[in-house]
């Protein structure tokens, strides 16, 4: 039983998926996290765009 397990423990077989699984969740988190601190900032720009669209005449609806 105790030879079962020592080859369990030696077994490095799944080690690799879960350095994949942690390097994709932390590219996914640093992504949304960029987004986040991006969006806002993007949508006062739009706002300002517009604004300065619909101060000269020109319409920013199609």
């Amino acid at each position: 039983m105790t030879k079962i397990f020592a080859q369990f423990a030696a077994d490095e077989s799944g080690a690799v998926t879960v350095d994949w699984v942690v390097l994709t969740a932390a590219i996914v988190g640093v992504g949304i996290a960029v987004m986040a601190s991006i969006s806002n900032g993007l949508e006062d720009l739009s706002g300002d765009i517009e604004t300065e669209l619909t101060d000269q005449g020109i319409s920013t609806t199609f």
